[in-house]
């Protein structure tokens, strides 16, 4: 939106909520809990990827070659592969930030509760731009990995099912601020953050 935080009173906006960054994982988890379409999506994913992997472990169980050691270790290659990729999906958030015209944005992580956030200073996002940030690396990452599914070969597949079980959990994060847009769909919510002070604030206007 082209709007800094300071105008938001002036074209209607009032103050929601706000969410301190180190509060970030009990603030996913209350919106979690939330039967929103964007909660039920998450859940879906992870129930498709679990069920991928499934499918593809019990694939030529009656085969003399079934080798389930081998399967376990090919999956476990794609866990470590995820947390890897961890750079990569807070890169994809930024850019799409910058593609709705962020200009400042930057990255923070907690190694310990284990979040890694991208941030946009003083961006005000509407509904909409948010969606994009939020779902870009889902979308793009899970996209890549469907598509190289059907290119590898045999147990590479399990590695490729680990990735998307691994990377699909990890997104639970973007999935609880969409529930908290969806949430609130009554209202015209828009959010930014605040990089210096360590909170992301949300305003809303009542339709």
């Amino acid at each position: 939106m082209n709007i800094n935080p300071s105008d938001l009173a002036q074209h209607g906006y009032v103050a929601l909520d706000s969410l301190g960054h180190k509060e970030l994982v009990p603030f996913i988890r209350t919106y979690m809990k939330k039967r929103t379409l964007f909660s039920m999506l998450y859940y879906l994913a992870n129930v498709i990827a679990f069920g991928l992997t499934g499918y593809l472990f019990v694939q030529g169980v009656h085969s003399p070659a079934y080798d389930i050691g081998a399967r376990f270790s090919y999956f476990s290659y794609g866990l470590v592969i995820a947390f890897a990729l961890v750079p990569l999906h807070e890169y994809i958030h930024v850019l799409a930030y910058r593609l709705q015209g962020a200009k400042n944005t930057s990255y923070d992580a907690n190694i310990r509760k284990f979040y890694f956030m991208a941030l946009a200073d003083k961006f005000v996002a509407s509904k909409k731009e948010f969606q994009v940030v939020a779902l870009a690396p889902f979308v793009f990452i899970s996209s890549a990995l469907m598509v190289l599914l059907f290119l590898v070969n045999d147990h590479w597949t399990l590695t490729i099912a680990g990735v998307f079980v691994a990377h699909t959990a990890m997104c639970s994060g973007d999935f609880g601020l969409l529930s908290y847009f969806e949430f609130h769909k009554e209202k015209e919510v828009v959010t930014y953050d605040d990089v210096k002070a360590g909170v992301s604030y949300f305003f809303c206007k009542t339709k």
